[in-house]
């Protein structure tokens, strides 16, 4: 494509949109090359199909999903600086040939509309059973044993489209179905937007405690929690482990396999004996090495899901 046609017709009060096709497990990759440069923010376009007669959609994680991008297009200089940055990192990305990532495209947003186009792309979404994401821009009939989250994904972290989120979720399912949530205390360590933690208070947490290192991540936490009117049983800090706060009844981590094993022996300590661990976030290739961690760490393994080449496990603390 010709970049310099995309910054000489950028002009004040537009934003200039960026896209790119990328497998879903390049999603965070590609969202985090975006997101350097992205200040009106990022989202996720997942590929889905809809059901109930289209008024919900499911996550097609067999098709590429589309990484979007907004900045100010008012310098054509700065924008065309912007490209080739943005295009550099994505051919770097690319040349590791691990997963399918199209080539960068852009299109002039009107200062009017880029707000809503970002939002057009999250659609109303069912994961595992019962929960249903929503945005909160949108409209949904609860069914009677649906679990409804109300959802602002802000900078498109947590929004439940990427693989590591929906396996926590539905193994939080699978828990609390075994009564593991139920009027317990949860620690959502590295809680994003809250997803996880307000799913857990919607399925009878007594109290959560979300943990993050990230500032914007506890603001979009607090939000969200008050949002579903969950803000007196879910709070949200700054911070990682230990917490100060444990022991928890159940732990929910959506990390990366290095950093789950670098805690494991953390982990540990913040659930009481026979709480429960959900940890997700795993690589198929690094999945190996998390059980073997948190084996040694007295962590045993009691269920599995996967989904594609991600893994998400559930243990209990034993000793």
């Amino acid at each position: 494509m010709r970049r310099r046609g995309a910054a000489e017709r950028a002009a004040t009060g537009a934003w200039l949109e960026l896209s790119v096709e990328a497998d879903v497990e390049a999603v965070e990759a590609v969202s985090e090359i975006l997101g350097r440069v992205a200040a009106g923010g990022v989202a996720v376009e997942p590929a889905f199909e809809l059901v109930d007669e289209g008024l919900g959609a499911r996550v097609d994680a067999g098709r590429p999903s589309v990484v979007r991008g907004y900045l100010p297009a008012a310098d054509p200089a700065i924008v065309e600086a912007t490209l080739e940055e943005t295009t550099r990192a994505l051919g770097h990305l690319q040349a590791f040939g691990l997963r399918p990532i199209g080539d960068l495209q852009t299109r002039i947003v009107h200062e009017d509309d880029w707000a809503a186009a970002w939002k057009s792309h999250f659609p109303i979404l069912r994961v595992g059973r019962r929960v249903v994401i929503k945005p909160s821009w949108r409209r949904h009939r609860a069914r009677p044993d649906e679990i409804v989250l109300a959802l602002d994904p802000g900078m498109a972290f947590g929004t439940g489209l990427h693989p590591t989120t929906r396996l926590c979720l539905a193994a939080l399912e699978v828990a609390a179905d075994g009564g593991a949530t139920q009027g317990t205390r949860v620690l959502d360590l590295g809680c994003g937007s809250g997803i996880l933690g307000i799913a857990a208070a919607k399925l009878g947490a007594g109290s959560v405690l979300g943990l993050d290192t990230d500032p914007i991540a506890i603001e979009a936490t607090t939000a969200n929690a008050r949002r579903n009117r969950l803000g007196r049983r879910v709070v949200a800090r700054q911070g990682t482990l230990p917490s100060g706060a444990g022991p928890f009844d159940l732990v929910l981590a959506n990390l990366i396999a290095s950093l789950l094993i670098t805690l494991a022996g953390g982990l540990h300590a913040e659930l009481r004996a026979g709480g429960q661990l959900v940890a997700s976030g795993i690589f198929v290739d690094r999945e190996t090495d998390v059980r073997a961690a948190f084996e040694t760490a007295g962590l045993e393994l009691v269920d599995r899901l996967a989904e594609g080449d991600w893994v998400a496990l559930r243990a209990v603390r034993t000793t």
